[in-house]
């Protein structure tokens, strides 16, 4: 077969593939969710393609067509969430209220997202970045640097907030911001992994008063509650 027939050959498949999934097919859609809630509830290692299929309700070719293995999958799913978790923590963090109040915000969000996920479920589901690290960290390389730079991105995000807390003299000169928010992002890691284990959300009610005693804040500065 000459290689301009082969090249026929190729596009005549891959357009049947696209007819076959309809133009307005929401396949990779359904792959997504169905392994983000599939991740969430019972990890990377024991979950199939089969299985995400299946939940999904597409056929198994449709997944290679979108993703050339599980492990190109758990990376999209990561990184959309994180796209959407991204635009909830700089949204509660931008906003014009004084810095301690953005930072309770984001601990009081967090911790209704694992209430509503709870009601949803009957399960408090935790993180998928905390509970993915704790599962592959020593396993995939390229997922444990996605989440390393996910985790230090968020660290980030909360450091720039400790560092305006202190020049409004809310925090401690003496606090190291980045340091301050690198433990601010443990904490929520660690209280949402005990929210988890103990099915219970209320393990989160901690972070604000472990918060101001991490930054050090006068008790004149600490906003009531």
């Amino acid at each position: 077969m000459t290689s301009r027939r082969l090249v026929d050959k190729k596009l005549a498949d891959r357009s049947c593939i696209v007819k076959a999934m309809g133009r307005t097919s929401d396949a990779r859609n359904k792959i997504l969710g169905a392994a983000a809630t599939l991740l969430e509830q019972r990890g990377y290692s024991a979950l199939g393609v089969a299985e995400i299929c299946a939940t999904a309700g597409v056929p198994k070719g449709s997944f290679y067509y979108f993703f050339e293995s599980k492990q190109a999958l758990a990376l999209t799913v990561i990184d959309e969430h994180w796209a959407r978790q991204r635009r909830q923590w700089e949204e509660l963090l931008s906003s014009d209220r004084d810095p301690l109040r953005r930072l309770r915000d984001l601990f009081e969000a967090t911790e209704e997202v694992q209430r509503a996920g709870q009601e949803q479920a009957g399960l408090v589901a935790g993180c998928l970045f905390g509970n993915l690290a704790l599962e592959l960290s020593n396993q995939a390389e390229e997922i444990r640097r996605r989440l390393q730079e996910i985790f230090e991105a968020q660290i980030d995000l909360i450091e720039r907030i400790v560092v305006e807390a202190k020049e409004q003299g809310q925090a401690g000169p003496s606090v190291d911001a980045r340091e301050a928010a690198r433990s601010i992002v443990a904490q929520i890691e660690g209280r949402v992994l005990l929210a988890k284990l103990l099915n219970d959300p209320a393990q989160l009610e901690t972070l604000w008063r472990n918060c101001l005693n991490l930054l050090q804040v006068p008790p004149h500065e600490r906003p009531a509650d």
